[in-house]
């Protein structure tokens, strides 16, 4: 069955038109990946008002209407007239269309839907629990970091119908942008995996982020459940159905780690059901991040398999970028590259200190973004911790400036001599590569590492 029928995509957007026009197989907001049979829309790349985007700009998706036309759209949808060959849905606002197209899908759609907040780790706990679910079910989930203004209601758009589960992340880097979205997703179960200082440059201070946060259980007032670490501060919820994870008996969901060198052995009590599973990620925020994720399988699914649910966490796998791990030539390189902050700087610098006890400990450490007042003194404690744990580390950007690596410091990750850097590791050795965004992961450092190392294996 096709994704969308053409008289749902104009119930969806209050088109009252008898028009015919043809089925929707997929639905794209860029006129580069359409592919034959999609409905592309046409959004401005300013969203204006009701949302920030950090990459706004005046470009106009009407502008490449013929581009997706020639790409094969089955359908376009625009907010004017327009000269194509497509099947046109013309509404006053295309980005209102969107979330219009978003909230139809969600109510139609029957299954069981869990939505995933937090300052880190989102992307990889919804990767994790598509594939936990996957095994049990017809499981949608968001890609990438669609986790928006545009990134969520695309993601229920994409939603097949006859889906059994759904598994949406649900971003913020301003206050008042979860809720909305929250509401739209309109989960059964909601999850906040942490509070941390990320974009706290944004925010008033840490709590502003927690309440922020916490508006991820706004939907749930209705019924459902909200899944939490045992140490949040709760003050100001409204919501009661709480289920905790944590590393402490005094969470409902907890577990006990042994970090070896090759994986995570991992005893857990769910609710008083004792289990275990074997993680291949290592460091306390994966144990963690896996918690959450057997806490929210849990609660999501109707009778659900335990022990079939902890055997899925030894095949589960880490998105690009989220601390993914490419042994090349006998040196281990762990991608955390997409992005970073304070906490999560810290537990990936100790998770490589404890998980590799016979060759070097080096890590690439980027700047971290968005801090506001507390980057200084954030950035000297991060230099500090590499400085007592690791055996070498460069720093990169103007964040790391005044307390520079011990193997140097440069302004971009461009400058580092790859070639030094390479023939410096040796088999054995753990090179971590992690900072903001916009240091390593929108430069594709790491492919370039990667390659130059596979040159080293070659030779």
């Amino acid at each position: 069955m096709s994704l969308w029928q053409w008289r749902d995509l104009l119930d969806a957007c209050g088109i009252q038109n008898p028009a015919e026009g043809p089925n929707i197989e997929g639905i794209s907001l860029d006129s580069r990946t359409v592919v034959a049979g999609d409905l592309f829309i046409a959004l401005s790349g300013d969203p204006g008002p009701r949302f920030h985007s950090s990459s706004a700009s005046d470009r106009d998706g009407h502008d490449f209407v013929e581009n997706a036309e020639e790409n094969g759209a089955a359908a376009v949808m625009v907010s004017r007239n327009i000269a194509t060959n497509c099947s046109v849905i013309e509404v006053p606002n295309t980005l209102n269309g969107l979330w219009q197209l978003g909230e139809f899908a969600r109510k139609r759609m029957r299954g069981r839907v869990v939505a995933i907040t937090g300052s880190a780790g989102k992307t990889t706990a919804r990767q994790w629990l598509e594939q936990i679910l996957g095994s049990l079910g017809s499981t949608h989930a968001s890609t990438a970091s669609l986790n928006n203004h545009w990134g969520v209601p695309l993601s229920l758009a994409r939603m097949p119908a006859s889906s059994q589960y759904g598994v949406f992340e649900v971003g913020t880097n301003r206050p008042g942008e979860i809720e909305p979205l929250a509401e739209l997703v309109s989960p059964q179960v909601s999850v906040l995996l942490n509070v941390l200082p990320a974009h706290i440059g944004n925010f008033d201070n840490l709590d502003a982020i927690r309440q922020e946060k916490l508006t991820i259980a706004s939907p749930l007032e209705k019924g459902g459940t909200l899944i939490v670490p045992a140490d949040l501060d709760l003050s100001g919820l409204k919501h009661g159905n709480i289920v905790t994870f944590g590393l402490t008996e005094d969470a409902d969901v907890f577990g006990k780690a042994l970090f070896l060198p090759q994986y995570t052995e991992v005893d857990a009590s769910v609710l008083g059901t004792r289990v275990s599973y074997r993680l291949v990620a290592g460091g306390e925020h994966r144990v963690l991040t896996s918690l959450a994720v057997l806490a929210a399988a849990y609660c999501l699914v109707d009778e659900v398999d335990l022990n079939k649910v902890c055997d899925g966490f030894s095949k589960l796998t880490t998105p690009k970028g989220r601390g993914n791990v490419n042994t090349i030539a006998g040196v281990t390189v762990i991608d955390d590259s997409y992005n970073a902050n304070p906490i999560t700087m810290a537990y990936a610098i100790s998770a490589i200190a404890k998980g590799n006890p016979s060759g070097k400990k080096v890590a690439l450490l980027g700047e971290m973004l968005e801090l506001g007042d507390e980057s200084q003194l954030a950035h000297a404690e991060t230099s500090r911790l590499a400085e007592e744990t690791l055996d070498g580390f460069i720093t990169v950007g103007e964040g790391f400036m005044s307390c520079p690596g011990n193997w140097g410091h440069v302004g971009f990750a461009a400058q580092i001599d790859l070639d030094e850097l390479v023939r410096s590791l040796k088999p054995g050795d753990t090179l971590l590569v992690k900072g903001s965004n916009k240091i390593f992961w929108t430069e594709k450092f790491v492919d370039r590492l990667l390659l130059s190392l596979e040159a080293v294996k070659q030779a």
